[in-house]
């Protein structure tokens, strides 16, 4: 679609009418002899013409030629310019960090999935989380994704990003126990704040997903809670495994329930991989998503065409005016 930076421009169009108008050229009436072999007897004399001796007058090619360059002029000063399709972009709605435990107790296989397999059906509960989370971040469209992973201590595995499929990769390279053996729930929250410093998004969205105590943290999860909710950090906690089970393979349902509230978040419990998916499918219902879209079009300037043709016109004009001139025989 064709444009003008500066539509006014085109009010400089009847400028040339104007000056003929209001300023005619000089005219004067004397006494003159009308000699209409001038330039050759001026030439065989030796002579040489005094100021008006000549009359010059415009021909039809300078006059088209000053309009066609005028025109040109004009519209070089409008700056045209070439308007591109519709670019759209989508900024993030919300950055949703995934904190899994892939403590050894995530190597249980008494998850019951959704397909049947070994074990009389059942998957490991690291199996179970694995696809779901695949799932999940698959269908994240306008928010940033995150990953971090903990067990004796937690590691970022990915920044906010939108690049999904990176994520969905690393998804799949997670390993129990690539994190150590036990449990560092409350230092995950910790790492999660921390990298939500850098956002200037405001939702933020954590959900952590772990079957087992804190055991290794140096911050208790539920203060590291506290601090999450001073950030704006919304946690959503997803508990799954034995909460009768001791030591390491022991779910903390009550704490997990503490830390969701500190900060306006939900707990759930998740039995097996279809209730995992509908947990996931909830969080998302429930945490609010305001996009953000940007637009605009490319454009592209145009100035050098209208510049460009009354240089032509000019060259084209004045070739043709020294073609037409007589050329003085020897």
């Amino acid at each position: 679609m064709l444009d003008f930076a500066h539509p006014w421009a085109a009010l400089a169009l009847p400028l040339p009418l104007l000056a003929w108008w209001l300023a005619p050229p000089h005219r004067e009436t004397v006494s003159a002899l009308r000699v209409p072999f001038f330039d050759s007897l001026v030439a065989a004399a030796g002579a040489k013409a005094n100021p008006g001796a000549v009359v010059v007058r415009r021909g039809w090619i300078q006059r088209v030629a000053s309009l066609l360059v005028w025109a040109a002029l004009v519209g070089g000063l409008a700056q045209p310019e070439w308007v591109g399709e519709p670019i759209v972009r989508t900024d993030a709605a919300r950055d949703i960090m995934l904190a899994i435990d892939l403590s050894g107790s995530m190597d249980a296989r008494d998850f019951p999935g959704e397909a049947p397999g070994e074990n009389g059906g059942k998957a490991s509960r690291f199996e179970a989380v694995q696809r779901v989370v695949s799932q999940f971040v698959a269908e994240r469209e306008d928010d940033r994704i995150g990953l971090i992973v903990f067990g004796a201590r937690a590691y970022v595995q990915l920044p906010f990003t939108r690049d999904l499929q990176t994520a969905a990769a690393l998804v799949d390279l997670m390993e129990v126990g690539m994190a150590g053996p036990q449990t560092a729930l409350g230092d995950a929250i910790g790492l999660a704040i921390r990298q939500f410093e850098d956002s200037d998004i405001d939702e933020r969205v954590l959900i952590l997903l772990t079957d087992g105590n804190d055991t290794a943290s140096r911050m208790t999860p539920v203060n590291a809670a506290g601090i999450a909710a001073l950030n704006s950090v919304e946690i959503h906690t997803i508990g799954i495994g034995n909460p009768d089970a001791t030591g390491e393979d022991r779910v903390d349902f009550d704490v997990l329930q503490a830390i969701a509230e500190r900060t306006g978040g939900g707990f759930y419990k998740a039995d097996d991989e279809g209730a995992l998916r509908e947990v996931y499918r909830r969080i998302d219902e429930a945490t609010t998503a305001e996009v953000t879209v940007q637009s605009w079009r490319p454009r592209e300037s145009l100035v050098h065409w209208p510049v460009g043709i009354a240089v032509v016109v000019w060259l084209i004009a004045t070739g043709l005016l020294l073609a037409r001139r007589p050329r003085a025989q020897a």
